[in-house]
């Protein structure tokens, strides 16, 4: 099992907490004889999202000494880390703990960027579901929405003449018009819907800008979209 677990301090709600692979499988009765788990971990992802920096690391659980010594023997011939990586993750291994100088400040700015990542995963979601044609569950984690387009025939049709997929020109007259970036849901391969002719399309929006920057961003989308809607509405 290779687990990306970057995300595991970016839950927004009460009702939702993390839980590693490791304790899943641990809790279901299984050991390091009987699942090998690889949980990753970055600094470049997840709560301090420092997307400059490479740096992370990995704890490997239930492999035999063969293969550790093959991993420790391809980390050995690594001959220029990056001294920034390397700096952030032995701080993301080891953050301040209670008694030391700066834990409560730590505590206190880790705690407002949680936040104003809950505030602005929730404004862009309600934004989103706002908007004709379209539906966003709550973000519940990570650092993205995922809406779901409901696009009018003749988008679909405009699309397939540029040979696009309907999020791709949709994403695309949304970057020219706005220079609002997203990713069309098509690119994680997402199963069609019932309807084999339209399927179901998507578009992932990250909530990194900051609350500023989506208080700027907003508005711009809702005309966007609302003349996208308008220039293709089915008029039958």
């Amino acid at each position: 099992m290779l687990a990306d677990e970057v995300y595991q301090d970016n839950v927004y709600v009460e009702d939702r907490k993390f839980h590693s692979f490791k304790k899943v499988a641990r809790s279901l009765g299984y050991d390091e004889n009987d699942i090998s788990i690889v949980s990753f971990h970055s600094v470049s992802m997840g709560f301090s999202g420092e997307c400059g920096r490479r740096g992370g690391y990995m704890e490997i659980c239930g492999f035999g000494d063969d293969v550790m010594d093959e991993i420790r023997k391809v980390a050995s011939v690594t001959l220029c880390p990056n001294i920034g990586g390397q700096i952030l993750t032995s701080l993301a291994m080891d953050p301040p703990k209670l008694g030391d100088g700066c834990f409560e400040n730590f505590m206190a700015e880790k705690e407002d960027i949680r936040l104003s990542l809950a505030k602005r995963a929730k404004t862009l979601a309600s934004a989103f579901s706002s908007l004709e044609g379209m539906t966003c569950n709550r973000v519940e984690g990570a650092i993205y929405a995922f809406p779901r387009i409901h696009l009018p025939a003749a988008a679909i049709k405009a699309a397939k003449a540029e040979g696009m997929s309907p999020d791709l020109f949709y994403a695309c007259r949304l970057l020219d018009a706005t220079g609002i970036a997203v990713v069309p849901g098509s690119g994680f391969h997402q199963v069609s819907g019932r309807n084999k002719a339209t399927g179901t399309w998507h578009i992932r929006c990250t909530i990194l800008p900051g609350e500023d920057k989506i208080k700027v961003m907003i508005p711009r989308l809702k005309e966007f979209h609302e003349s996208f809607m308008n220039e293709f509405r089915d008029r039958s």
